[in-house]
């Protein structure tokens, strides 16, 4: 079993509840994690054998162009593009953190997890 890992992958985009986060925009981490057992034997040294974490950022990068209310849809369509992407992976894991929330108090980030084990 290999795991690959993407971590903070910053993006800047339009996510929020209310009208105001979707206009003025805020600062968003991404963390993806997938499992699965290699295509090909990894000594050959092919992108193929494995998940290529250049297509993991892609796919982030798309899904947070997207304007939605609400993090979890956001997080669950990362997911979803990337189990219709690499169908052999085993396990997806991926934390979409929102930076500085606009909450009464200083909070770091909020953030949803979303899997599907």
């Amino acid at each position: 079993m290999i795991e690959i890992n993407l971590n903070d992958a910053e993006f800047f985009a339009h996510h929020g509840y209310y009208a105001e986060e979707r206009v003025l925009g805020s600062r968003f981490i991404v963390d993806i994690s997938v499992s699965f057992a290699p295509q090909g034997n990894l000594n050959e040294d092919e992108i193929g054998n494995t998940v290529n974490y250049e297509q993991l950022y892609n796919i982030a990068c798309d899904e947070m162009k997207i304007t939605r209310k609400l993090i979890e849809t956001v997080a669950q369509s990362i997911l979803d593009k990337i189990k219709n992407e690499f169908p052999f992976v085993i396990k997806i894991r991926v934390c979409l953190k929102k930076m500085d929330p606009p909450l009464k108090g200083k909070v770091g980030h909020s953030s949803v997890v979303v899997s599907n084990e």
